[in-house]
């Protein structure tokens, strides 16, 4: 099943259908238990008419049991024997005792006679006789008021057997006997509603689930429509390699607004990428065809005439050529995510070694290192590529500088700053952000060979983003360009 209309509109359904049976199940015993207790309460209520008969010592035979079928009486004495039934009740159980004829109840003790009583004329005897007889009533029994015990049993009523709630009280008569009253209630009205409500909920049920399937379909069809609608664009794209097409984004707002947004953000960043690596492409290959082409003049004039070989020509173009296949190459591992290293470096010493090894520049370059304190210029990063760094801001130095060159290097904001200073004409703020673009001379009629290839200040600020720090550029006074590099203490 790879449709999600499909699956949402099955789990929607198994869920749904566990819950209603859940709920379900509760309701009927709910109702069950409901019904029950009413049947009890009713069982007792007859219980206890009959045992307030025995507690006034009604005789066994003439008990009145009410409507012999809808409550079964059975009583038993202390010793469990049944002592008297309700009319027509033919077998029982769920009382303790499943017989249903009547046994004698076993002979009482005869009572003493009572001693004659005084002639009248006696005070004293008459005092006597009025205490012992003013106002006595004669004996009775009485009804025990605990709660009865219940229980489910079934019983046969003229041929008719049927199930019955059993309520079970307890009354004394007047001679003393504890009799036990066994009266049933029937459970017919709770066994039929109860089967009702199962029908009509397991009907019910089947309906219910169907129409949450088609709504959970058409509202999960509905919300995924314009999930298909970008799907399609992006076939589509993919089909034409049009990057600069958008996926519609709906106006609902939600989730899938959100994913049509961050679509399109991502074909834009796609696109852009895309033409940076076609200009860097482009670019590339027109860089590199000037140095190939003039060695290969020189090369084949060489090959014709050897007097005519310029050497230090084609070793100048070999150089250019081997430089700038060095910066492509360093270019496409930052491009690829290419990692830092992790070594602890001193940019104070790293400026100096730097500086000490351009002996062949026209200017010299004066070098200032600030430190505050042991170990405050340290950084975290690859000693080549921060070298790199460091080379390429004193080759843009010394290309425009007139006469002079300044490198500073302090610790400043958590980290260190190394700032490269020249007198040339400066880099115009309308321009400031250009020049870190690949291949980007701002004087396009400077010579290739003096100008460079316009990766220098890319591959600076490129190797400072992957070590956590930056870049810019600002003005030096009246005159000339301020080079800033920050890199973060060490980590």
């Amino acid at each position: 099943m790879r449709s999600v209309r499909a699956r949402a509109a099955l789990g929607a359904t198994v869920v749904v259908a566990l819950a209603l049976v859940a709920a379900g199940l509760a309701a009927l015993l709910v109702l069950r238990a409901n019904l029950t207790d009413q049947a009890g309460l009713q069982a007792e209520v007859a219980a206890r008419e009959t045992a307030g008969q025995l507690a006034l010592d009604v005789p066994y035979d003439r008990l009145e049991t009410g409507d012999e079928e809808d409550h079964p009486v059975q009583v038993t004495d202390e010793d469990g024997r049944v002592v008297a039934v309700s009319k027509d009740l033919e077998a029982i159980s769920g009382t303790g005792t499943d017989r249903v004829t009547p046994q004698p109840p076993p002979a009482a003790p005869e009572k003493p006679e009572k001693p004659e009583k005084p002639e009248k004329g006696d005070d004293d005897d008459d005092r006597d006789d009025d205490d012992d007889g003013a106002g006595a009533e004669p004996g009775r029994g009485e009804v025990s008021t605990d709660e009865p015990d219940f229980g489910n049993g079934t019983a046969t009523v003229d041929g008719d057997r049927a199930d019955y709630r059993f309520a079970s009280v307890e009354a004394t008569d007047s001679a003393g006997l504890t009799l036990t009253v066994h009266a049933g209630a029937p459970l017919a009205a709770e066994q039929r509603a109860v089967a009702s409500v199962r029908a009509a909920m397991l009907a019910a049920l089947p309906v219910v689930l169907l129409v949450v399937a088609g709504v959970t379909w058409l509202v999960t069809r509905r919300a995924l429509r314009p999930v298909e609608d970008i799907r399609r664009e992006m076939a589509a794209i993919t089909a034409s390699e049009d990057l600069s097409r958008r996926v519609p984004e709906p106006a609902s707002g939600d989730e899938v607004a959100r994913l049509a947004r961050t679509t399109n953000e991502t074909l834009t960043a796609l696109e852009s990428s895309v033409d940076r690596q076609r200009r860097f492409v482009a670019d590339a290959s027109h860089e590199l065809r000037s140095p190939i082409a003039s060695l290969r003049t020189q090369l084949e004039v060489g090959a014709a005439h050897p007097e005519l070989l310029d050497v230090e020509g084609a070793v100048a173009d070999t150089v250019r050529l081997q430089v700038l296949a060095a910066d492509l190459l360093l270019l496409a591992r930052l491009d690829a995510g290419e990692r830092p290293g992790n070594a602890r470096l001193e940019l104070g010493a790293l400026v100096r070694e730097e500086v000490s090894q351009r002996t062949g520049d026209r200017i010299e370059v004066a070098v200032v290192v600030s430190e505050p304190e042991p170990g405050g210029l340290e950084v975290t990063g690859s000693r080549g590529q921060l070298a790199r760094v460091i080379g390429n801001l004193l080759d843009n130095a010394e290309r425009h500088a007139v006469s002079s060159v300044a490198v500073e290097v302090r610790g400043a904001r958590g980290g260190v700053v190394v700032a490269v200073t020249d007198d040339g004409a400066g880099v115009p703020e309308a321009e400031r952000t250009r020049i870190f673009e690949r291949f980007v001379r701002l004087d396009d009629a400077r010579a290739r060979d003096d100008g460079g290839a316009g990766l220098g200040l890319a591959i600076a600020r490129d190797v400072a983003t992957r070590h956590g720090g930056r870049l810019t550029v600002a003005g030096a006074g009246e005159r000339g360009a301020r080079f800033e590099l920050w890199l973060p203490g060490p980590r």
